[in-house]
C-alpha cells in the first residue's frame, strides 16, 4: 500500500514517468471522500482566489485539475462563468453531480482541448506537480488566456513529504516519495512571463501513522507513476516506519513546501 509513487526528474523543468491513466484512477477512486481529507487543498486554493484582485478576474474562468469542484463553486458563486476541467471521468462526474460549474469538461493540462485565448483566468490548484512538463503547462494555460487575463497556480515543490521520505529509507531502498521540482525550477518556468511567485511551508501533525497514510491515500496520492514498487503494507513494515518516523512530541509531522505562482497575460 505504497501511498506515493516515484518519478525521476529529467532536467530542471521536465519529469518522466507520470502514468496519467493511473493518476486519473485514484483520484476518481478518492473522489467521493476527498473534500473530507484534503484540507491542504482548501488550505491553498483560498490562498490562491485570493492572489488575484477583483478587476483582474474577468468573467469566465478555467478550473484546470477542478477535483470535486470545491472551487469551481467558489468561482462561481463570484458571478463567473466556470469551465471545470480534469483528468479524472470520476472526478468530473462528482462534480457535474454537485452542479458547481456551467461546463465540464475531461482532458489534460498539458493539452487543452479549449481554444486560443478563451477565458479570462486559468486557475489550477495543486494539480501541475502530476504533469511531465512545467513549461508546456504554463504554455498551454497562456494559450488559452485572453489577453489581459491571468494564470493562478499552485503546485508542490521539493522537500514536500520529507519527514515521510527519510523514514521510509530506512525501511527499504526503494522509492516511495514523488520527485517534486525545486523551487528554482519553478520559478524558472515562469521568467517567460511578467509573473510573481510565492513560496509557503504547510504543516500537518497526526497522533499516529495509520492517519496519516490514510491522508495521502484519501485525496488520491497512490500508484501515480510508472515504475511504482509494489507491494504489501505488512505490520511489520508499518511498524518499521513508524519506528523510523522523526517524530515531534510524540507526533507525526508532514510538511509541504507549496509555491504559489500568478502569471500575467499582457496585452
Amino acid at each position: 500500500m505504497d501511498l506515493t509513487a516515484s518519478c525521476i526528474v529529467k532536467n530542471s523543468f521536465t519529469k518522466t514517468c507520470v502514468d496519467k491513466q493511473a493518476v486519473a484512477g485514484a483520484f476518481g477512486r478518492a473522489a467521493s471522500r476527498y473534500d473530507a481529507t484534503a484540507k491542504l487543498q482548501q488550505q491553498t486554493g483560498e490562498y490562491l482566489m485570493k492572489m488575484a484582485q477583483p478587476e483582474d478576474t474577468g468573467n469566465w474562468v478555467l478550473d484546470a485539475g477542478c477535483g470535486t469542484g470545491f472551487f469551481s463553486e467558489h468561482w462561481k458563486q463570484k458571478g463567473k462563468q466556470v469551465i471545470a476541467l480534469d483528468l479524472s471521468a470520476g472526478m468530473l462526474s462528482h462534480a457535474k453531480g454537485l452542479q458547481v460549474a456551467d461546463y465540464y469538461l475531461q482532458g489534460d493540462i498539458e493539452n487543452l482541448g479549449l481554444a486560443d485565448n478563451s477565458v479570462d483566468v486559468c486557475f489550477s490548484n495543486l494539480a501541475v506537480q502530476w504533469c511531465n512538463e512545467l513549461p508546456r503547462v504554463l504554455q498551454e494555460f497562456h494559450r488559452v488566456t485572453r489577453p489581459g487575463g491571468l494564470i493562478l497556480f499552485s503546485t508542490l515543490a521539493q522537500g514536500s513529504l520529507w519527514e515521510l521520505e527519510a523514514a521510509w529509507k530506512q525501511v527499504d531502498d526503494y522509492r516511495h516519495i514523488n520527485q517534486f521540482l525545486p523551487l528554482q525550477a519553478i520559478a524558472d518556468a515562469c521568467q517567460s512571463y511578467r509573473s510573481q511567485i510565492r513560496h509557503q511551508q504547510y504543516n500537518q501533525r497526526y497522533p499516529q501513522l495509520l492517519p496519516l497514510l490514510n491522508s495521502l491515500k484519501g485525496i488520491g496520492a497512490t500508484h501515480l507513476h510508472h515504475g511504482r514498487q509494489q507491494g504489501l503494507m505488512t505490520r511489520k513494515r508499518m511498524n518499521a516506519l513508524s519506528e523510523a518516523y522523526p517524530k515531534n512530541n510524540g507526533d507525526y509531522p508532514l510538511s509541504y513546501q507549496i509555491v504559489f505562482g500568478v502569471i500575467y497575460c499582457d496585452k
